[in-house]
């Protein structure tokens, strides 16, 4: 059997078998216990300061003018382009429009 693009499909008569985890070879120099977290970085700190770094970023690139802001004739477009693609599959479209349907339905009571 092949797929659409002509490629060969593998059966398989038996479902796929589970891996086991792998077992740690002596080459380990750690083990995953003795490992602790350092609070460095910028995860490590806090949301306040994240933001502020990050605004700073932002700023830094539409100054050096790097960053990109769409318009609305940009973001119309962009989203016609999604539109297009994503509406070449029916069964996909067919799915969202009855799920829409039911919870409509549902909502409508």
């Amino acid at each position: 059997m092949f797929d659409r693009r002509g490629r060969a499909l593998i059966w398989r008569a038996e479902p796929f078998r589970q891996r086991l985890p792998k077992e740690k070879s002596a080459m380990t120099t750690q083990d995953q216990t003795e490992r602790t977290k350092s609070n460095r970085g910028f995860a490590a700190m806090d949301a306040s300061k994240q933001r502020e770094i990050a605004s700073k970023g932002g700023k830094a690139a539409h100054a050096q003018g790097r960053a990109h802001e769409f318009s609305a004739d940009e973001a119309r477009v962009a989203g016609r382009k999604g539109g297009e693609c994503i509406s070449r599959d029916r069964a996909h479209m067919a799915t969202i429009g009855r799920a829409g349907g039911r919870t409509r339905a549902r909502n409508h009571r």
